[in-house]
């Protein structure tokens, strides 16, 4: 098999220090299967079913064939995938002993054999794929027959266990690849840890169980870091001379980089690195890339003296992912999004969307929304508090963006793609953007739950909604 995919088309915005936590992708093990079965010519009657493989010759080229497109197709994923050698099974027997060995989701490319071959393969607790070939090589019999005798075995009903017609692509490796992307994110979000100072929260009575609800629906492993905690950090990273000049000269660094404009006190963003400093210490020993800050608009402030909005933003740029205010409602979104598109989210407060545009704005946007290239960002105060340093990213209009709107139960969620048409001054939180709604606004208007929304460049709808249906989360479709 081609060598596993480790991290093509992800960010390459990573920390060059190898003494600090890095960011966290785990591979996603694909085991490939192909189903067939020989047949004997028996005189005058029907002795073989539908499609194309009748000979060891033949099932030795769609071996080959399926290898160059997994080689192929991993490329295409853009994810960390760690694909197994193919196997190929003929009878339920064979099956179970895949069945029974290890990683994530199995690809039965099912050329023939019997039903109780792909049930015995789709058993367990792996994520499952079934392909079939139309025109894309010899025809799959199970391009007939994998709507009425697989998924709904010969009734009505859907019978097939965790599978479903989303779960069955025809001819397209890129439909596969897509897949493939939504599960390595889902694996990825399913037990993350992460780092919450101030402790886990949610926004509004709505959000009151959302800390819970992260844990019992994502798996969330959150780690508290108590105000107390990080005052005392701070006051010793203070102490610590070379420490303070290091980021001092870090700071000086990113100030004198081309399009970034200094309009608050200089101070604030001296402050505003040691800040992050001290969040990395955090993610370093809780062996972790995501963190999280509650109460941020007061609490912090006479702490850090300065505003976390900075900071949050500066680890995003560099592959973690970093949220303000321990919105447990909205922050399992943002972890997906990102593990799906492979670049920084923007978490945002969301207005009235009206006449096919919503207006979408907080204080701590990333820069590199791209993964890559950093945006003109103007450095003021925090609007709230005019206080401190926050990033005001000028977010490049054109840019096409994926809108995930969580609700508070964690039942049904919806969202859409957009495109930037601008990113305005209100007197509003600074990074702020206007997003032409791809879909129906009325509808959007009428599906709309919970608050904070999440918002990452490119479309990544498909991967959103796929993925949410196999963590159980229902998904309103405002297309």
């Amino acid at each position: 098999m081609c060598a596993p995919l480790r991290a093509a088309g992800r960010s390459t915005a990573l920390r060059s220090d190898p003494d600090r936590q890095q960011p966290i992708h785990l591979p996603l093990k694909v085991q490939p299967v192909l189903a067939w079965q020989l047949y004997q010519r028996r005189p005058a009657t029907s002795w073989r079913p539908w499609g194309g493989l009748f000979t060891e010759r033949e099932v030795e080229q769609e071996v080959e064939r399926i290898t160059t497109e997994l080689c192929d197709m991993t490329h295409e994923a853009a994810c960390p995938l760690d694909v197994l050698p193919l196997r190929t099974v003929q009878t339920a027997e064979d099956a179970a002993k895949i069945a029974d060995a290890g990683g994530d989701v199995v690809i039965t490319y099912a050329a023939g054999g019997s039903g109780r071959v792909l049930e015995t393969l789709a058993g367990g607790s792996r994520w499952n794929l079934l392909f079939v070939r139309h025109r894309s090589g010899p025809v799959y019999v199970w391009y007939e027959i994998a709507h009425p005798r697989f998924l709904r075995k010969t009734v009505d009903a859907w019978g097939q266990p965790g599978m479903d017609v989303d779960d069955v692509v025809v001819d397209r490796t890129d439909e596969l690849a897509l897949r493939l992307r939504a599960l390595y994110a889902l694996k990825n979000t399913l037990g993350k840890r992460i780092v919450a100072v101030g402790g886990p929260g949610g926004w509004g009575a709505g959000g009151r169980q959302a800390p819970a609800r992260a844990r019992e629906v994502w798996r969330l492993d959150i780690q508290t870091v108590s105000y107390d905690e990080l005052g005392q950090r701070i006051r010793r990273a203070r102490s610590d001379a070379g420490r303070v000049k290091r980021c001092r000269d870090e700071a000086e660094r990113y100030l004198a980089q081309k399009d970034v404009s200094l309009e608050t006190g200089r101070p604030f963003v001296l402050n505003a690195f040691l800040l992050c400093d001290v969040f990395r210490d955090l993610m370093d020993e809780a062996k972790t890339d995501a963190i999280t800050i509650n109460q941020c608009m007061s609490t912090i402030m006479p702490i850090g003296e300065t505003t976390a909005c900075l900071p949050l933003s500066l680890l995003n740029d560099e592959g973690y992912m970093a949220f303000c205010e321990s919105d447990f409602v909205v922050i399992p979104s943002g972890i997906l999004l990102h593990y799906i598109s492979g670049k920084p989210v923007f978490l945002n407060d969301p207005t009235y969307p009206h006449d096919g545009v919503v207006t979408l704005a907080h204080c701590t946007a990333p820069r590199k929304m791209n993964g890559v290239r950093a945006e003109p960002v103007r450095l003021l105060t925090h609007f709230e508090s005019d206080y401190g340093a926050a990033p005001k990213v000028e977010m490049r209009t054109g840019e096409m963006t994926t809108n995930v709107v969580p609700d508070f139960a964690v039942k049904k969620w919806t969202g859409f793609e957009g495109e930037i048409v601008g990113h305005p001054f209100y007197a509003i939180c600074r990074s702020q953007i206007d997003v032409a709604i791809q879909g129906d606004t009325r509808r959007l208007l009428q599906e709309m739950r919970g608050f904070h929304w999440m918002t990452v460049y490119g479309r990544r709808l498909k991967e959103t909604v796929y993925a949410l249906k196999k963590a159980g989360v229902e998904w309103a479709d405002i297309t």
